[in-house]
């Protein structure tokens, strides 16, 4: 079942860079988009937001770090995950970095291997629903590299909005989330539809379910929750 695959946005200048993170990343999971200098970053960002931006300090038309207080300064970008992946491995350097709001800072030359776990371990911390990783709950297992959805071993049949809303719920037991949460969190503010249409789906994802139906919880005149109890 295809499902759309979080996005990393790469912030260098390099092209040799590039194409390793980009190769490393797409094997990973993601998607993968990258911008050569700051204003192509800027620009990017007010058409798509990412999921995550790899940030490199030393950029051609600005330093990276100008560009990180620039996104941090703007609300909507304010808990956006970011790693600095930059040369610069002196610790006032890193600490500048930490100070301006990077979340991570990872210096060249890098391992391929540690870089896909401080994304995925960024990812879990910030936005548990776009990591990598297996998700469980139940009988119910998510895997979101495959896009698959299994009870007991056994695969179901899933449509692509349900997998979406199963995936930001299994990301967040336990915590109710109103339709309007759901919507913004899961289809995005973009995304022009009702709140009743939440309700919709939420029907379809627990006829999907079958007997585990019953880990999507309605709380009355609130929303919908994942809860084991």
């Amino acid at each position: 079942m295809p499902a759309e695959k979080p996005t990393i946005l790469i912030v260098e200048d390099e092209l040799p860079i590039i194409e390793l993170v980009t190769f490393t990343l797409k094997g990973a999971g993601w998607n993968v988009a990258s911008a050569q200098n700051a204003a192509e970053a800027w620009e990017f960002l007010q058409q798509r937001l990412p999921q995550l931006i790899l940030l490199d300090w030393m950029l051609p038309d600005q330093s990276g770090l100008r560009l990180l207080s620039r996104i941090r300064s703007d609300r909507q970008f304010n808990e956006l995950p970011i790693i600095m992946l930059t040369a610069k491995s002196m610790e006032e350097d890193k600490i500048a970095g930490l100070d301006n709001g990077a979340d991570d800072y990872v210096t060249k030359p890098f391992s391929p291997r540690e870089l896909t776990a401080r994304i995925n371990a960024l990812l879990r911390r910030k936005t548990p629903e776009h990591s990598q990783t297996l998700m469980n709950a139940g009988p119910i297992t998510l895997d979101p590299i495959s896009c698959s959805v299994t009870l007991k071993g056994d695969k179901i049949d899933i449509g692509h909005a349900e997998f979406k809303l199963l995936k930001f719920l299994l990301a967040h037991p336990e915590r109710v989330f109103s339709r309007n949460q759901l919507l913004d969190k899961v289809w995005g503010d973009h995304v022009v539809i009702e709140e009743r249409t939440v309700d919709v789906h939420v029907l379809r994802l627990r006829k999907a379910l079958k007997d585990a139906e019953h880990l999507i919880k309605t709380v009355r005149s609130v929303g919908y929750m994942l809860s084991e109890k």
